[in-house]
């Protein structure tokens, strides 16, 4: 028996998305950028992915730009926003940022930026007055993850914006474990930057898209990070990969279908999971309860977490230690660090993220099973 509860690492592609991706590889492989009958194919079904994305988020079409995934996205957002400017200024961003927001971060800093990292509460949770406090008079972007990867909690995305749209500051969020989770209305919600990435929602790996408010497009606000062809409006020059996109589009179609249905679903096999676990007194929760309806996390009070990824990986379990992009590391993670764990602590984390293939039965042999582990190391 093979149980997949690393959903937060990546999905696997739908099945409709492969077929999708295979038929325009076989009949719309032209290039976009081409004036006949090839490339106009091939530019309907960018066209079409372009307003599946779009309906997904609420967003205008013109706003989506397609990019190569969640980092690359991150990095235009943060980057693009820097290169407007001849002298450093300063970005506000969370200390339990993914790595693609923390390190263009850090980056910026080594050159001469101003970067306030807002603390957050043992909960993870950033306070909207601490972000008000930290704005300055040169504050060009604030940065905010929407859901923390490796503990699930879900941040006050609308507050943390709304101050921003007050003080006339740029507010971007890394929204790739959110999208296909929980609904977002970038219309709504005062977002003017967004990153996403197609494999956490059942596309491909190697897809995304920035969703950019239509304010920064006509003040030109975003600066290109690739310089060439001018595709994807000039803010992405490139050819872009033409069936990678449809499937974005589709599995952005998708989600939007099953969203609500979905979300309920994860929620109450998340909820049985937990039940079933919380009679282990040293498999201590960690997050908030306001968090992904498919994660869970944990911190042990005396085994390593990758310890327990082991262990449950021979067992035919699938889950993680941290997040998948650090997990062959063997520092403590940061996030745990930053939300007032010990070193210890930090390091024993484990995270278990449900999806589409996930059962009742796959629940309850996996507490069986971490039952089983425990009781014998």
């Amino acid at each position: 028996m093979q149980i997949y509860l690393d959903h937060g690492a990546t999905s696997p592609a739908r099945p409709e998305v492969i077929d999708l991706m295979t038929e325009v590889m076989r009949s719309q492989w032209g290039n976009p950028s081409s004036l006949h009958w090839w490339g106009e194919r091939s530019t309907m079904a960018i066209e079409r992915a372009r307003l599946q994305v779009a309906s997904l988020l609420k967003a205008d079409p013109e706003g989506i730009i397609f990019t190569s995934g969640g980092t690359e996205s991150d990095n235009m957002a943060l980057m693009g926003i820097a290169r407007q400017y001849q002298t450093p200024q300063h970005m506000i961003i969370s200390s339990v940022e993914h790595s693609a927001v923390r390190l263009p971060a850090e980056y910026l800093e080594q050159h001469g930026w101003e970067i306030t990292r807002l603390p957050v509460d043992r909960k993870g949770t950033v306070s909207p007055q601490d972000l008000e406090r930290s704005l300055r008079p040169n504050t060009v972007l604030v940065s905010i993850i929407t859901a923390q990867n490796e503990v699930g909690t879900i941040q006050p995305i609308e507050k943390l914006g709304q101050i921003c749209r007050h003080a006339n500051v740029w507010f971007h969020t890394d929204a790739v474990q959110a999208i296909g989770k929980m609904p977002i209305d970038v219309k709504s919600l005062p977002i003017d930057l967004l990153s996403l990435s197609a494999h956490k929602f059942y596309g491909v790996q190697g897809i995304g898209a920035l969703y950019i408010h239509p304010l920064m497009i006509k003040k030109q606000a975003l600066v290109p990070l690739n310089l060439g062809g001018g595709q994807e409006q000039g803010y992405r020059s490139g050819t872009q990969a033409v069936a990678a996109i449809a499937g974005l589009g589709l599995a952005a179609e998708l989600a939007e279908q099953e969203l609500i249905s979905e979300s309920q679903r994860l929620t109450k096999l998340r909820d049985r999971l937990h039940a079933l676990l919380a009679d282990i007194p040293e498999l201590i929760p960690t997050g908030s309860p306001e968090r992904l309806p498919h994660h869970l996390s944990f911190y042990h009070q005396y085994l390593d977490g990758r310890r327990l990824v082991r262990e449950l990986n021979y067992a035919g379990i699938a889950i993680s230690s941290g997040s998948a992009c650090s997990s062959g590391a063997i520092e403590p993670s940061s996030i745990l660090l930053e939300m007032g764990y010990s070193d210890l602590e930090a390091r024993n984390s484990i995270r278990l993220t449900l999806g589409k293939s996930t059962t009742i039965e796959d629940i309850e042999w996996t507490a069986l099973v971490i039952h089983q582990i425990l009781s014998r190391l």
